[in-house]
Formats: C-alpha cells, sequence, structure tokens
C-alpha cells in the first residue's frame, strides 16, 4: 500500500517541557553509565583487539534528527575483512563472520555500549525509533512517505518497535516497524519512555532475542 497521499501531519506527543525533560535525563543518565560501564568498556576494547588484532570500533552513518546523518558507533562485531557499511540486511545476520567476542557482545547486545557516546552528544536518545541507513530510508519511502514524520525526534538506542518487532531483516518488515515508530512517536511520553527502557532492560536479563 502506498501512502503518498496521506497529508495527515503525525504529531510529537512529547510537549516542550517533556523534551527538554528527556534531553537532560539522557545527559545525566549517558555519562553516568559510561563512567559505571567504563571497565566492562575497556575489557570489550581488548578482547577485540587481543582477538584479531583490528580496530575496535565500527562507525555507520545513519539519519536523524531532521533528516541529518551521524555516524553511530559500535564495537566491530564481525571478522576484519568483511564489510559492515554495505546496505545489505543479511549482513547484520552473518553469523558465520562474527568474532567470538563479536557473537558474545550480540547476544547480549553489548555491541551498542559505544552509543552511550551518541545518546550523550545528541545524536541519539535511549529511546526512539531505531536510525536507519539512507539507502533503506529511501527504499521504505517508495512504499510509505510517512517515515519522514520520524523527522521530528531523535533515534533511539532501544525503541517500542523493537520490543515488538524485532530485528528487521526486510522491507515489510521495516514498514512494520515503521507503524510501531509512528504510534510511539504519537503517544509517547516520559512515562512511557521509562517503560520501554524497563522492559528492554527486562527483556535482555531473560535473553529474549529481539
Amino acid at each position: 500500500m502506498n501512502y503518498e497521499n496521506d497529508t495527515r501531519f503525525i504529531h510529537d506527543g512529547m510537549n516542550k517541557c517533556q523534551r527538554c525533560c528527556k534531553r537532560l535525563f539522557d545527559i545525566v543518565v549517558s555519562f553516568l553509565c559510561m563512567v559505571l560501564f567504563s571497565p566492562l568498556i575497556l575489557l570489550f576494547c581488548i578482547a577485540i583487539k587481543v582477538e584479531d588484532g583490528g580496530y575496535v570500533f565500527f562507525s555507520q552513518e545513519r539519519v536523524g534528527l531532521h533528516g541529518k546523518s551521524f555516524n553511530i558507533l559500535k564495537f566491530r562485531s564481525l571478522k576484519q575483512g568483511h564489510e559492515e557499511d554495505k546496505p545489505q540486511l543479511i549482513a547484520e545476520g552473518c553469523v558465520e563472520n562474527l568474532t567470538k567476542v563479536g557473537k558474545f557482545m550480540r547476544d547480549h547486545h553489548l555491541d551498542e555500549l559505544p552509543q552511550l557516546w551518541n545518546v550523550f552528544v545528541g545524536d541519539m536518545t535511549f529511546v526512539g525509533p531505531r536510525p536507519e541507513r539512507r539507502y533503506f530510508i529511501d527504499r521504505i519511502m517508495e512504499k510509505d512517505i510517512r517515515y519522514r514524520y520520524l523527522y521530528q525526534i531523535r533515534p533511539g538506542v532501544t525503541s517500542y518497535a523493537t520490543l515488538y518487532n524485532g530485528y528487521t531483516d526486510n522491507i515489510e518488515k521495516m514498514l512494520k516497524r515503521l507503524e510501531y515508530d509512528l504510534y510511539y512517536l504519537e503517544h509517547r511520553s516520559l512515562h512511557y519512555d521509562l517503560k520501554i527502557l524497563w522492559l528492554t532492560f527486562y527483556y535482555i536479563a531473560i535473553g529474549k532475542k529481539f
């Protein structure tokens, strides 16, 4: 179904005061988490370097607030020589190309710890639509132009869609994810964000796969 003729603007569910509180929360909590998890971050840096001697961090261009590009940070989880930057969905699931450390980090979502820096500097927020590559955004908008409404808010480390739609490995799932993201945009609140954060930590703790 094509929504090119859908002119209904989807407003942000948060008012200006709530958005300021959310940003303050992001700054304070991301800073505290970077300090708290610094030993773990250092441990992973050493483990990645020791395993194959390659680079520790992986940076990839994503699209964020107001449609502007930024570089998302992750721990490198693939073996050297396997390009993570190509716009291929299958690259996310190539288990045979994962390093041993990388597989452990991905299984426990620890490869995303460096995104605390993205949150701290304002590229991202803790809760919001997952940031996507422009290549796939273009494919999504060919089917559903409403993706543009997500440019109102910062992308997140976790999201409502992540909890209930899981990992998106094809365009059909991306379109379904968009429905969740648009629902979140229209209904989000500080209380809703805290609920999503709690469920994310709970699901990770019990080993649920997203």
